[in-house]
């Protein structure tokens, strides 16, 4: 006779079935989300702190936003020879290199200097940033940070042939 076969679970009355509950052990899975959370919470604090907001400038531009005289603007050149720094109706200062590198205390002083005393920048905060080709990132770096420390924040890093100011012919 082909009957049921008795598996020992027949208190209810489930005659050819296996108990199907299993104990899963959550512990780790809770313990792995929980690291996760904290990992991304403290990531996504950081990234704000490391968020420097650089806006494309000298190409694509639309004529509606042009206005009909052009502002003065004042732009920065990382050169292999040192930095030029100028306004684009005055004359171009040049900051030399000190012991082969950029002084970028004196370009402190020198935007510092036009922020307060030029009178153009006490309601605006943009500035030009180019760079040659044989200069290094973290100089182009330091540069937009020593542009956000003299309150200009408007940082449009550009073509060196973009720039409001010639500085080299």
């Amino acid at each position: 006779m082909a009957g049921a076969v008795d598996t020992g679970e027949g208190a209810h009355g489930d005659r050819g079935r296996r108990a199907v509950d299993v104990d899963i052990n959550l512990i780790p899975f809770i313990d792995t989300m929980t690291v996760l959370v904290a990992f991304l919470l403290m990531t996504a604090v950081w990234t704000n702190y490391a968020q420097l907001s650089i806006k494309p400038g000298g190409l694509g531009r639309d004529a509606e936003t042009v206005p009909t005289e052009p502002p003065i603007n004042l732009s920065v050149l990382l050169a292999g020879d040192g930095i030029w720094v100028g306004l684009s109706n005055g004359q171009p200062n040049k900051i030399d290199k000190v012991n082969d590198t950029y002084n970028f205390e004196a370009l402190n002083t020198l935007l510092a200097q036009y922020k307060k005393e030029s009178g153009l920048f006490t309601d605006r905060d943009d500035i030009e940033i180019a760079a040659e080709d044989a200069v290094d990132y973290q100089s182009v770096i330091s540069a937009m940070d020593t542009a956000v420390a003299t309150e200009f924040k408007g940082i449009k890093y550009v073509d060196p042939q973009s720039l409001s100011v010639r500085f080299k012919q």
